[in-house]
């Protein structure tokens, strides 16, 4: 069963705020406690803290399970010289504060036993003592008495006294790597490791968006949401666009648990396929409140927008998926980024249904242009054969597939994807070595960027220069484009430079710790010729006569690489003769 909200409803807001406020520790007023060593044995991770992005995350986290309903992060530097985390939390007693700084001690578990009903995001009580470890820590903070506590913790000694402080918690971490000169060499650059951080925080504010959530780098605020719910969330991580064409939806199911049934519920907003990015870093899913990176379910998500998406393109989505504790292990990996689920497919199916059904009732209607340009990108290539010179055009399928005939086979072309191949060939070698020209824009344009974004248009300021792009703050995360690349007259749109901060992002690793490199400038370079390629190529629904389309074929054949788009997916099937006898259950294919 799936019910729906409108996206801008009061009732959504009040949902999400009510579902964050309850989010907090199951043991709400338990004391903190060192662990058993026999339970320190099951799940301690030997967290290390690596850089400064897992200090903020281990440090939200800690609010949140505290049941704050506001969280207010602010970073100097790359996060080195000062991180401070503030909370309007329980906050905790003396006792409490000073035992909270030690290794394996939470008030969040009791004994192995309790994994199977943990609630909160953390559990192993280590988060505190790593960031000890690494650096110099301050923790403030106040059970509603008329007296706070600090407790401070520098080169190991521990020093507790009073402190003035309403009710909440506020971390302070300062000098963190100081006394480890390897670790602080292997970090990215300023930019980039606070782009981590801003991409951290943003994902917290969407998935959790009735908390609300502030980020300053610098003295600068770069992120602030207000905590009455997704929509206003969406607005303030992305922009108006996202968060007015977007739907909140909730679903439900009983889902066999691998013998166990038990409830799912999954709810959030959907932007609508008018609003899409080039990865899908921008499909935000958490489970029981945690935000993980589980590629099947972002699958899951995708596949339930089915053919709404546009090719090549991945969608916008903040999902919360409920589960029973028992279903899900949070001690898979240390970072808990990742978590292991019971039923796994079963879940990804309610998952893919419950977004296929919001979408359904959805107003999706947008409109655009078809571009197009066979007459340039067809014409034939002097001194090239083509591989397809020799076949016949014998037909058109539902306006999108090209059916030929060459060497005794059938051929089957998607039309879409031969045509980006031809006119992504032309850009590259038109281009060679040289930089992307750019097209003035007149008047110039502004492009709202999510908080990640934004800190990597600073941090990739040449590489965009080199690819066309000129960019310049416009005030918050909010750019002005003056320029943007203009190969061959394709001038690209403004919000391309959204795609093009995203695969810088992933080229370097920003988005997440273990992403990995896609060939420098020259790779992320080729992904924004492909993407170019795409939008003025044929598109589902384009009619072509014979000679267009016996144009485009021997056009593909002419290519360096015909048998796929540049975006990997084929342009051509082949069947043989052979094939359709067997189907049609004939002896030979001449009898």
């Amino acid at each position: 069963m799936a019910d729906r909200e409108d996206a801008a409803g009061d009732a959504a807001a009040d949902a999400d705020a009510a579902a964050d406020t309850d989010a907090g520790p199951a043991a709400a007023n338990a004391e903190v406690r060192e662990l058993p060593e026999s339970t320190v044995e099951r799940i301690a991770a030997g967290e290390v803290v690596t850089r400064p992005s897992r200090v903020v995350a281990e440090l939200v986290e800690n609010s949140l399970d505290a049941g704050a309903t506001r969280v207010d992060v602010a970073v100097d530097g790359d996060g080195t010289d000062r991180i401070r985390v503030a909370d309007d939390g329980r906050g905790m007693s003396r006792a409490d504060a000073a035992l909270a700084v030690e290794p394996h001690t939470t008030s969040k578990l009791r004994d192995a036993a309790d994994l199977e009903s943990v609630g909160t995001l953390g559990f192993r009580g280590e988060a505190l003592a790593s960031v000890a470890d690494a650096a110099d820590l301050t923790v403030t903070t106040n059970d509603g008495g008329d007296v706070g506590t600090e407790v401070t913790v520098a080169d190991g000694e521990v020093s507790v006294s009073d402190a003035g402080r309403a009710r909440g918690t506020t971390v302070t971490v300062t000098d963190l790597f100081a006394d480890r000169p390897a670790r602080r060499e292997s970090l990215a650059s300023p930019a980039r490791e606070f782009a981590r951080i801003s991409s951290l925080v943003a994902e917290y504010a969407v998935l959790r968006p009735g908390v609300a959530f502030s980020l300053t780098h610098d003295g600068t605020e770069t992120v602030s949401t207000p905590g009455t719910g997704v929509t206003d969330a969406l607005l303030a991580v992305y922009d108006r666009e996202t968060a007015s064409q977007s739907t909140a939806f909730e679903h439900r199911a009983d889902v066999d648990f691998a013998g166990r049934t038990g409830a799912l519920r999954v709810d959030g907003a959907l932007a609508y396929p008018s609003t899409t990015r080039s990865t899908r870093e921008h499909v935000h899913v958490a489970v029981n409140g945690r935000p993980v990176r589980n590629e099947a379910l972002r699958a899951a998500v995708a596949q339930g927008y089915g053919s709404l998406l546009p090719s090549g393109r991945e969608p916008v989505a903040a999902l919360r998926l409920d589960v029973p504790a028992w279903a899900v292990d949070p001690n898979v990996h240390p970072a808990k980024t990742r978590v292991a689920l019971r039923a796994a497919d079963a879940v990804a199916d309610a998952v893919e249904s419950g977004v296929r059904d919001a979408l359904t009732t959805a107003d999706l209607r947008r409109s655009g242009e078809v571009a197009m340009d066979l007459d340039s990108s067809l014409a034939p290539v002097d001194g090239v054969d083509s591989d397809f010179a020799d076949a016949a055009v014998i037909g058109q399928f539902r306006d999108l597939y090209l059916l030929c005939e060459a060497d005794g086979d059938l051929l089957v072309v998607d039309q879409h994807a031969a045509h980006e191949r031809v006119n992504y060939e032309r850009l590259r070698e038109s281009l060679a070595d040289e930089a992307v020209p750019s097209a003035s824009l007149d008047p110039a344009e502004t492009v709202s960027l999510d908080p990640g974004a934004a800190a990597a248009a600073e941090a990739y300021r040449d590489e965009l220069g080199r690819l066309g792009f000129d960019v310049e703050p416009f005030g918050g995360t909010t750019y002005r484009v003056t320029a943007v690349p203009a190969p061959l007259g394709r001038v690209a749109d403004a919000d391309a430079l959204r795609d093009v901060l995203a695969a810088l992002r992933d080229d370097a690793g920003t988005v997440g710790d273990d992403a990995g490199g896609r060939g420098g400038d020259a790779g992320v370079r080729d992904a924004l010729l492909a993407d170019l390629a795409c939008h003025p190529s044929l598109k589902a629904g384009d009619a072509l006569d014979d000679e267009a389309a016996t144009k485009l074929l021997r056009r593909l054949g002419e290519c360096e690489q015909p048998y796929a788009c540049p975006h990997g997916r084929p342009t051509v099937l082949s069947v043989d003769e052979a094939t359709l006898a067997a189907g049609f259950e004939r002896d030979s294919a001449r009898r």
